[in-house]
């Protein structure tokens, strides 16, 4: 058989991605921050592109304005106006003033005593006088430097113990290795020791330490408290977190009532002493979409507006720009810019608009949620909604990730209405995974006399119509991180002693 040459003409179909579709991918699964971030680099990068400043019109203004148009005419409101004393207020030609004349300004009554009149608050500085008098919060690195600036100390130790303090937490904490330290600045690990003692003498008492353990010392140390027993207790707080009042005993040397008195001490310690200054605000979850309740009963989901970014495209700039280039290069790079914000904008209309489709989705799938409670979780996958918008399960699960929802329960991630589904016993409708933990969870808390093991845990979720295993019972329990029914039954009857010493 001879090897030949030749042409074919084949016909095919493939999906290619273009940059325009991947940006429409990736603008999906961004979050509102990420989605912000993205957008400002746009709008540096395309000359085309600018803000919409405008504000939003209401749905109130617009029904507002559809009435008053539709009620009466511009003419017919018009001729409705009396304007026969508009004459009495028009200016005569001859009614000016010349600007040399200063008597045209004088009044026509005899100025008022100067002595009586009180002057007006002055309100210097502008726009930012009122923010100058607001207080500031000072923070804990604040506060510590400020008694490093009166302590005796000379100039090297002095910067030592600024070093030690820029390396302290906002809970109070020196997290780092004080050998690390004296490498970086060249100076004896012996010293640095000294230096971090001064600073643990600041206020509050107990910054500084290195653990817990150290910082609650600090605290016992400073009250006088600081006994051997109560060192040795602080070497032990693992027993403590367990409980465990016979291990306290043997290895502190006292009796269950000292331990439970020296216990009490701790317990009325700061374990944080840094957190009663001025921190950085926590940043809440800003949500995607709000769902409430409407008059008529009905969940209705919007959009979060200050989410979404606005943006316009000048086409009036490009069309003056275009105009004037003579440069083949310059109209290639204008036909860019001008496309790629076509684009954008489209992208984000129609992430907006797939975001509230699969949103309501959501809100449909699981309004027994939304009414009763978390028990009435239906099971939920991405299939599911995919199915039902005729859509991609990729993209439903680019929409939901990094998203979330507020709702009259809370404010929840998207993931989080879509669990796995646990099998009725006698083949009813399925229960979600995440009731079923929340059964698990109140069971255990309302535990009186009897401890639940995980078979009786099973026992019971299956009398209830709950076909699980107990593997499945243990697997939730410690994602819950609730202890076993052995170490549940240890720590009441640790409490029971505890109460009984009382």
């Amino acid at each position: 058989m001879a090897l030949t040459q030749r042409l074919e003409i084949r016909q095919g179909q493939s999906l290619v991605m273009t940059p325009q579709l991947q940006q429409a991918i990736k603008l999906l699964q961004l979050s509102n921050l990420e989605l912000m971030d993205y957008v400002e680099q746009e709008l540096e990068r395309n000359p085309l592109l600018e803000r919409d400043e405008r504000e939003p019109v209401s749905e109130e203004r617009e029904a507002e304005a559809a009435k008053s148009t539709d009620g009466e005419t511009l003419d017919t409101a018009i001729a409705r106006e009396d304007f026969s004393k508009a004459e009495d207020m028009d200016a005569e030609r001859d009614d000016v003033y010349s600007e040399g004349d200063p008597t045209s300004l004088a009044p026509a009554q005899p100025l008022s005593d100067w002595t009586t009149l009180r002057s007006a608050p002055t309100h210097e500085g502008g726009e930012n006088a009122l923010e100058g008098t607001l207080a500031q919060a000072a923070t804990l690195k604040d506060h510590l430097l400020d008694q490093l600036s009166i302590a005796a100390l000379s100039p090297d130790k002095r910067l030592i113990a600024a070093s030690l303090i820029d390396c302290i937490d906002e809970a109070g904490y020196l997290r780092i290795d004080l050998d690390e330290i004296a490498t970086r600045l060249g100076a004896p690990l012996e010293e640095i020791t000294e230096i971090l003692g001064v600073v643990q003498g600041f206020e509050p008492t107990g910054v500084g330490a290195r653990d817990l353990a150290e910082c609650l010392a600090l605290q016992l140390r400073d009250n006088g408290h600081l006994d051997p027993a109560m060192a040795m207790l602080l070497k032990h707080l693992d027993l403590v977190a367990r409980r465990d009042i016979a291990g306290l005993c043997h290895h502190c040397g006292v009796d269950a009532d000292d331990i439970a008195d020296m216990i009490a001490e701790i317990r009325g310690l700061t374990p944080k002493p840094g957190l009663a200054f001025g921190s950085e605000p926590v940043q809440p979850v800003v949500p995607d979409v709000f769902v409430r309740e409407g008059p008529d009963g009905a969940w209705h989901v919007e959009l979060n507006s200050e989410t979404l970014p606005r943006l316009l495209v000048n086409s009036r700039y490009y069309a003056k720009v275009n105009s004037g280039a003579r440069d083949k290069d310059a109209k290639n790079y204008l036909a860019d810019c001008l496309n790629n914000a076509n684009w954008l904008v489209k992208s984000l209309d129609q992430r907006a608009r797939t975001i509230l489709k699969v949103s309501s989705e959501i809100v449909r799938q699981q309004d027994g949620f939304l009414t009763y409670g978390v028990r009435h979780l239906r099971p939920l996958n991405l299939r599911t909604i995919a199915d039902a918008i005729t859509m991609h399960e990729s993209t439903v699960s680019r929409v939901t990730s990094n998203k979330y929802i507020a709702t009259p329960r809370g404010v929840f991630e998207l993931k989080y209405f879509f669990t796995a589904a646990i099998q009725s016993v006698n083949g009813a409708e399925s229960h979600s995974a995440e009731a079923v933990r929340d059964r698990i969870k109140e069971m255990i808390e309302n535990e009186a006399n009897e401890i639940l093991s995980d078979d009786r845990i099973v026992a019971m979720l299956t009398a209830d119509g709950v076909n699980i295993a107990r593997r499945t019972v243990a697997k939730y329990r410690e994602a819950m991180r609730i202890p076993s029914s052995v170490e549940r039954r240890r720590l009441k009857q640790n409490d029971q002693v505890a109460v009984a010493i009382r």
